[in-house]
């Protein structure tokens, strides 16, 4: 079995939820008492979250890339990025270490293709929906047409992702208007929502819309599985 690491802490939350959805698909797929070879480097989320609201990506690149380099020295075989929008600096990753890089759009683009899927919506932190990185590559390198939000949805999407989620706050108010935004986004032509965001899992389940969801955590932590296993 390979050794998964794993780029945590951004939030916690989602790195729980990824820590347990990979160890539980080690044991579905050996039986008996298995779980995952893995390392997980968590950071302290909140120093993130001011690099990314003031703009500093260069450093926050830096730190991405020494966290990858940690996980590399530790003996990690590949590198998870338990997040959605940290990977505007995937790049920055791929240089400075030798292993791969899972990345989570390209998990998420096949399983929207497995399911027969072009035109999709995308819900995420406004770095997600807004820039190019994440729905640029979903359609540059899986033809797939992404819609988001208008911007008051968008605004909507963002800050329960941070004012709520990344605290562990699952408001019903807020899964009310996620799916008042989904809607929207069904009107417009998508066919399916990726859940963009690695806690929008937490407030929104497949039991609360008719849609197709891709929830991007799960889809992740099952292509590690695999990778893992092989």
């Amino acid at each position: 079995m390979k050794v998964i690491g794993l780029i945590g802490g951004m939030s916690w939350e989602s790195s729980a939820e990824y820590y347990r959805l990979i160890n539980r698909g080690v044991r579905s797929r050996l039986g008996g008492q298995h779980s995952a070879r893995s390392l997980m480097y968590s950071v302290d989320f909140q120093e993130i979250e001011v690099l990314q609201r003031e703009g500093r990506w260069a450093e926050a690149a830096r730190e991405m890339a020494e966290c990858a380099m940690r996980l590399e020295r530790g003996g990690a075989d590949f590198v998870v990025l338990c997040t959605n929008t940290m990977h505007k600096l995937a790049p920055a990753i791929e240089e400075a270490v030798r292993i791969p890089l899972v990345h989570i759009a390209d998990a998420t683009a096949a399983a929207v293709l497995r399911a027969g899927v072009r035109r999709v919506g995308l819900l995420g932190t406004r770095y997600t929906m807004e820039e190019d990185f994440y729905k640029g590559r979903l359609a540059e390198r899986h033809g797939l047409e992404v819609l988001t939000p208008d911007e008051a949805g968008r605004r909507i999407v963002h800050d329960v992702i941070y004012d709520e989620l990344c605290r562990g706050e699952v408001l019903e108010e807020s899964r009310r208007a996620y799916l008042r935004v989904m809607e929207s986004l069904a009107g417009r032509g998508a066919e399916g929502i990726i859940l963009g965001c690695t806690e929008i899992g937490l407030l929104i389940k497949p039991q609360d819309t008719g849609l197709p969801l891709f929830d991007t955590t799960g889809l992740h932590a099952e292509e590690a599985v695999r990778l893992a296993l092989e």
